[in-house]
């Protein structure tokens, strides 16, 4: 249940390594008419200050761990780019233009540019005029503020949904902390990333108020990317699996109505995460 704030790093510059090595794989967009192209570089000339074009030195990426299908492109590319944050494929303090990302896509840069001002307006990047996107650089302090906010916002949730829900109601959320167990038996931290996150989604879910549940997954998200001066492998597959089992034993504990044990593991949470 502790969050992850490890990240690996990328690959080197763009270009560099043998052909295909670095760049995302992803089936080929439709190519668009003479018409569309006019378009595209007109759209691509307007509002440069909160576009990149210049891509010279650009890190490359390692293939994602998302496929971006024909159909959402704009979404899947955001998953796809919220993935990278979180797996530090997407490096804190590098600069990433929108048609260098789009070619390794394969996609036109409108998708790339609309998903990369989402995450600015999540705090994950900020604006480069003229360049890009540059990855945000996050302290320890950050992490735990984020850390303080979750825990006055989950903690009281948690504790009254376990006087007041029955155990029933637990027992159905039993096959999200097993996946949360399965994934983080992959040792891959972003699909670890997301399954957390649905456990969580799903146990404040219980209060039925919406914006505290999309305002509780934002803070996971941010929680979730990489430090600046990360290590590659810091946290291995046993620590994500320990966290996971921590998800099992606090739905244990719900479900018998254990209240001292639920705040027990809840305060843990949120304490170790700091």
């Amino acid at each position: 249940m502790k969050q992850d704030t490890q990240g690996s790093t990328g690959a080197g510059g763009a270009g560099a390594g043998p052909a295909g090595a670095g760049r995302f794989r992803v089936p080929a967009q439709p190519r668009t008419g003479g018409a569309d192209r006019g378009r595209e570089r007109l759209r691509g000339a307007e509002g440069g200050a909160a576009r990149g074009e210049h891509t010279h030195g650009e890190p490359a990426l390692p293939a994602p761990r998302p496929v971006v299908q024909r159909s959402s492109v704009r979404g899947q590319v955001l998953a796809a780019l919220r993935t990278a944050l979180v797996t530090g494929d997407l490096r804190p303090g590098e600069v990433y233009s929108a048609p260098v990302l789009a070619e390794r896509f394969g996609v036109s840069a409108t998708p790339v540019r609309e998903a990369m001002q989402q995450l600015t307006l999540e705090g994950a990047v900020e604006v480069v005029p003229n360049r890009g996107f540059r990855v945000v650089e996050r302290g320890a302090r950050e992490l735990a503020e984020l850390a303080e906010v979750r825990a006055l916002i989950e903690v009281p949730v948690m504790l009254r949904l376990a006087r007041t829900v029955p155990a029933e109601r637990w027992a159905e959320l039993r096959p999200l902390a097993e996946a949360t167990v399965r994934a983080a038996s992959s040792g891959c931290r972003a699909t670890y990333a997301e399954s957390d996150r649905a456990f969580h989604g799903a146990v404040l879910a219980l209060a039925g108020n919406e914006q505290l549940v999309r305002i509780a997954e934002d803070l996971h998200r941010r929680a979730q990317w990489p430090l600046v001066g990360s290590v590659p492998g810091v946290r291995g597959r046993a620590e994500l699996v320990a966290d996971a089992h921590e998800h099992t034993a606090l739905l244990d504990a719900l479900i018998a109505g254990d209240l001292e044990v639920v705040r027990s593991l809840v305060g843990e949470h949120f304490t170790g995460a700091a």
